[in-house]
């Protein structure tokens, strides 16, 4: 009897041109550390009396398909992710590349994809269609694996036997790793950072319609978020006396690797708060920056990610 093993499992990956419906053809296989990406239907207990101690059968509640993705932040398959994010891109480049795609915040739609899951020893074949990214966030810091976790919410979940992604086009896996990354404020490189978090949330407004069928209508972006921290160990007054006086600064992170790809996520008017500076023993004072972006008013946006690589077209 064979038996699922996450070593084989499978992920797949498409655009969707109408909401809820997944395309006949054009998914990428997309490489993934972890997915909690699934539905579920939770049970009512019943509440009726007269029919003894023993309780009557459960009643069925409303379908919900959500979950997390772990994907490495890479050259290429990351692009799909900030599409989802952000939206299309702004292309710039010639054949044979290298091509510049350029993601901007603020966009009033984000596109919808359809993620397959697939067992294949099972077999088990999940299609989840009208998937909205509500989340992404990663961290940087010295070592360990560079990976960023996605928030999806899904209309649905339609289970299978056989694959509905067809053959999926393969792409190059150019991995980007802690040591390739560096932050710049206002374009020169903060020094003393221990680690840094990025989090950017489109707070996904779920349209939860009366449906025969328990599913979502869609999922609507609202006021978007970009916050995170920094830690950083305590050198200078810099960052406390922006913080004092309530001034925004540009930060960048970035990552490169040899070959000229890279990815650079600009927020463009970062505020910090005062934080608390402890001195909690003989070893070196840190302080932790709890940091919010808002939109740049010479800009016109909040946030940019600009993605360096050989792919023509996301």
């Amino acid at each position: 009897m064979a038996r699922a093993q996450g070593a084989r499992a499978l992920m797949a990956l498409a655009f969707e041109t109408t909401y809820g419906t997944p395309p006949v053809s054009g998914f990428t296989r997309m490489p993934f550390a972890s997915t909690s990406l699934g539905a579920e239907q939770p049970l009512l207990n019943s509440e009726l009396l007269g029919y003894g101690r023993d309780p009557l059968a459960p009643i069925k509640d409303a379908v919900t398909a959500d979950g997390d993705v772990v994907v490495p932040i890479d050259a290429e398959a990351f692009g799909f992710w900030l599409k989802a994010a952000f939206g299309q891109p702004v292309t710039t480049g010639s054949s044979p590349g290298p091509y510049t795609h350029t993601f901007q915040s603020g966009s009033w739609t984000l596109p919808s994809m359809s993620i397959e899951t697939g067992m294949p020893e099972i077999p088990r074949y999940a299609m989840y269609s009208g998937v909205v990214l509500d989340q992404i966030t990663w961290q940087m810091q010295r070592s360990g694996l560079l990976t960023a976790t996605a928030r999806l919410v899904a209309q649905g979940e339609t289970v299978g036997t056989t694959t509905s992604a067809g053959t999926p086009a393969a792409l190059e896996l150019k991995r980007f790793g802690h040591f390739n990354g560096s932050i710049k404020r206002n374009g020169t490189a903060l020094g003393n950072v221990v680690s840094a978090e990025i989090t950017y949330a489109n707070n996904l407004d779920r349209i939860e319609t009366i449906r025969s069928d328990g599913r979502i209508d869609g999922a609507d972006p609202s006021i978007a978020a970009l916050t995170g921290r920094i830690e950083v160990r305590f050198a200078d007054q810099t960052l406390v006396t922006q913080a004092i006086n309530g001034e925004a600064c540009e930060m960048e992170f970035s990552y490169s690797l040899p070959s000229g790809e890279s990815f650079t996520f600009t927020a463009h008017a970062v505020y910090l708060p005062r934080p608390r500076i402890e001195i909690s023993g003989p070893q070196g004072v840190q302080a932790s920056f709890d940091w919010q972006a808002a939109r740049d008013s010479v800009v016109g946006r909040m946030c940019t990610a600009t993605l360096i690589n050989d792919i023509e077209d996301y």
